[in-house]
């Protein structure tokens, strides 16, 4: 289990979603927004190419909680900030530190970046350790 004391950073998650994943993910939640699984599409609306998911990215960061608390559970609520888009084939690094602790509780403050571009930020999860 990782430091929970205040000003300590959890262990940092880094993923790096492959080029069919958010193919993968429209099938998983239903979510078959053409920006997410057709490449030319994506381009003719301004786009670098096809994006992740929001909800792809934001588990990434409630996986970086729970792995830095040892089970699912102690993951007791997470809110976040849609900041920027993510793309398929370039890691994602999710990073937090902790604000809070008192009484088996802790709020991390976390951010999602790739290519150094926070794509989820001001997320604060609240953990029981």
């Amino acid at each position: 289990m990782a430091d929970f004391s205040v000003g300590a950073q959890i262990p940092e998650l880094r993923v790096t979603p492959d080029k069919y994943l958010t193919v993968r993910y429209a099938g998983a939640s239903g979510d078959f927004n053409p920006i997410h699984i057709d490449e030319e599409f994506a381009k003719a609306v301004g786009l670098p190419g096809r994006i992740l998911h929001g909800l792809w990215s934001m588990a990434q960061v409630a996986r970086a909680q729970t792995d830095a608390a040892g089970a699912p559970g102690a993951l007791k609520r997470l809110s976040v900030q849609f900041r920027g888009m993510g793309v398929p084939e370039q890691e994602v690094v999710v990073r937090g530190t902790v604000r809070e602790a008192s009484d088996g509780r802790v709020l991390v403050d976390t951010v999602a970046e790739q290519a150094g571009n926070q794509i989820i930020r001001n997320a604060e999860a609240e953990l029981q350790v």
